[in-house]
């Protein structure tokens, strides 16, 4: 079992370029690649999506790529001189006219329009390409590890829940025989009391059937007993199982739901109760498994 909460980081350095690979994941319903790259690094949008579908299949990524070149060259200042002339002549003769100072320094010239211009250097794709899958690679690496590690805090703590999910359905089912014969005892207890002495005993019979029929939960409470045996068996496994773990609790919730309103007991009422709140809580968790 994996969470869908962890980070990671990756970084690659060869022939002058290095890469570096950092992810964020948090839970969502599928896989949610966020990816924002300047123009230069466009092409490795795809590879990049790729590497992270086969790596990971659930929940939302935040992914952050920088590439530089650590041997220096990468980028160059180019000056157009010809442009700054005009402009110091220019702010002269606007000084002249409106008679002020025009003296205008280097510095300021730099920060006018076009007067300097910042080129990159022309980056091999190619290269870049191959670090950026193996910085990739190291980061999902990282992120999977700490997915594993908080899949084991998942896991503890749903099989708190189930057990005690399943203390409560036993318990249920204890219970749910003796509604039956409590009804049987007031009903004889009732006739008793307004002096019916020749009460029709095949009457009361069918009487009673009916109630437990009407209050049966044996079909609901043995549904219930699978989805929780079934949930138990997705603790230990593998692969993308957060959906059929959410499938189930659904399953298990409308069973509860179900034996509540057919009981017609104040002690199953209160049982159910509890049961809905633990698998409330075992669907908190499982938003998380990937």
């Amino acid at each position: 079992m994996q969470s869908m909460t962890g980070c990671g980081s990756g970084r690659a350095a060869r022939d002058g370029w290095e890469v570096t690979a950092d992810l964020k994941t948090v839970n969502h319903r599928f896989l949610d690649i966020s990816l924002r790259l300047p123009r230069n690094l466009l092409f490795l949008e795809q590879p990049t999506r790729e590497m992270l579908s086969e790596g990971l299949k659930r929940g939302h990524v935040d992914v952050y790529l920088t590439v530089r070149n650590s041997e220096g060259g990468a980028q160059s200042v180019q000056t157009d001189l010809f442009l700054a002339r005009d402009y110091a002549r220019a702010a002269r003769m606007i000084a002249e006219a409106v008679g002020v100072s025009g003296d205008i320094t280097g510095k300021e010239l730099m920060g006018l329009e076009g007067v300097v211009t910042l080129t990159e250097a022309e980056m091999d794709q190619d290269k870049v390409t191959v670090l950026c899958a193996e910085a990739l690679e190291e980061a999902i690496a990282g992120v999977r590890t700490m997915r594993a590690r908080e899949g084991l805090h998942l896991k503890e703590d749903l099989k708190l829940h189930l057990d005690t999910a399943s203390g409560l359905r036993n318990r249920i089912a204890e219970r749910a025989p003796e509604v039956v014969t409590e009804y049987r005892t007031r009903l004889e207890s009732r006739i008793a009391q307004l002096g019916v002495s020749d009460a029709d005993p095949q009457r009361l019979a069918q009487e009673v059937a009916l109630m437990a029929d009407r209050c049966a939960v044996d079909e609901e409470l043995s549904r219930l007993e699978s989805h929780l045996i079934q949930m138990t068996r997705y603790l230990d496994a593998e692969g993308e199982i957060g959906k059929k773990m959410d499938f189930l609790v659904q399953e298990m919730n409308r069973e509860a739901n179900t034996i509540g309103s057919k009981a017609s007991d104040a002690a199953i009422a209160q049982l159910v109760v509890d049961l809905k709140s633990e698998i409330e809580k075992m669907r908190e968790q499982i938003q998380n498994v990937e």
